[in-house]
């Protein structure tokens, strides 16, 4: 992760203030439509804060601290702030009465306090949040892979249109996108640290799919963090490597940078998630409310994600910081810094 400020030299935005607002609403409207008709999904109202205690937050990387307050009128009990809807999407599967091949998706606001803060993170989150029910037999790498492939057919197609609308903007994702499994990037960039990796193989592939994101590497350290609790990380039907989640990955030319746009994957069945909570010393959220519903066969098997809108936004518009896209609170030094370099943070 950056924690520096990066300055495009004789930076300028293709579009002013007002017309980036439009586009905006353009972007936001024209792909949800197409992702819900492609996966099947309806939209769905999601809460900004559940109850604590309950193991239906998203964990995170396991670090992360969610902002909390205590509820009056309920004698004081104990509710944060969402970081992602990755489990709660799971249980409205099932209350719900979603059937295979069915799923929804909504408007997922976060707060994530601990965020470093630089031209992608900020304290304020807001995603496509998906969950789509899927079958025993669905559960393998070939059934992930065909599903990033789809959505990111709504990526490019998303592009083309905002180009067609806006003639400054040109396209820039290649056809294709190329999947590598993180073991594969540690071969094949044995020198560099996982993002050093991400950014060499996004420059020579342009989008890319990195499959096995929070288990660990033959070289004992997970190409990054992921919860236990929600993707599938440690077991696989591919014969070598272990994982049935990732990353939509996509070089962004005007900052040189490797560009989540994505993370998903396939969940955790209860024998996955048992395994998963042992191996990172968690086997005691086991007890709560959430896990409970899972270990108990009582959610339908799934695959699910998030995807960025603010940053899918930035990089459709040519951004160089997603403060042009969202209005959220920054430091003094880099509004400053910013704002002499014609990056108009709103």
């Amino acid at each position: 992760m950056h924690t520096e400020l990066i300055i495009p030299p004789n930076y300028e935005p293709l579009l002013d203030l007002k017309e980036t607002e439009k586009a905006i609403r353009l972007i936001k409207e024209f792909f949800q439509v197409n992702l819900s008709f492609e996966l099947n999904l309806i939209r769905v109202t999601a809460p900004m804060f559940v109850k604590a205690g309950t193991g239906i937050n998203d964990d995170l990387n396991g670090i992360e601290r969610p902002v909390a307050f205590d509820i009056k009128n309920m004698g004081n009990i104990r509710a944060e702030i969402v970081h992602s809807l990755a489990k709660w999407k799971r249980m409205m599967l099932a209350d719900y009465g979603f059937k295979e091949g069915e799923g929804l998706y909504t408007d997922m606001n976060a707060i994530r306090a601990d965020e470093v803060l630089d031209n992608l993170h900020s304290l304020y989150v807001d995603q496509w949040d998906w969950e789509r029910v899927i079958s025993p037999e669905e559960r393998n790498l070939n059934f992930l892979k065909k599903t990033v492939r789809t959505i990111y057919e709504v990526i490019k197609r998303t592009e083309k249109y905002i180009c067609q609308q806006y003639n400054v903007i040109k396209p820039i994702l290649p056809e294709e996108i190329t999947f590598f499994h993180s073991e594969d990037l540690a071969d094949k960039y044995p020198d560099l640290s996982p993002m050093e990796r991400e950014k060499e193989v996004c420059r020579e592939y342009g989008a890319v799919f990195i499959i096995g994101i929070g288990g660990a590497l033959q070289n004992g350290r997970p190409h990054d963090g992921r919860a236990p609790d929600y993707d599938d990380w440690s077991t696989s039907s591919a014969a070598t490597y272990k994982g049935l989640n990732g990353d939509i990955i996509v070089y962004y030319p005007l900052l040189d940078y490797a560009y989540e746009l994505s993370s998903m994957g396939i969940r955790v069945d209860a024998a996955a998630l048992e395994h998963q909570l042992e191996i990172t010393g968690n086997s005691d959220r086991k007890q709560l409310y959430f896990h409970e519903r899972l270990m108990k066969n009582d959610l339908p098997l799934s695959i699910g994600g998030g995807i960025g809108q603010s940053r899918l936004c930035m990089f459709y518009l040519r951004k160089a910081h997603i403060g042009e896209i969202q209005a959220s609170i920054w430091p003094d030094e880099m509004v400053r810094k910013c704002r002499e370099n014609n990056i108009i943070l709103l």
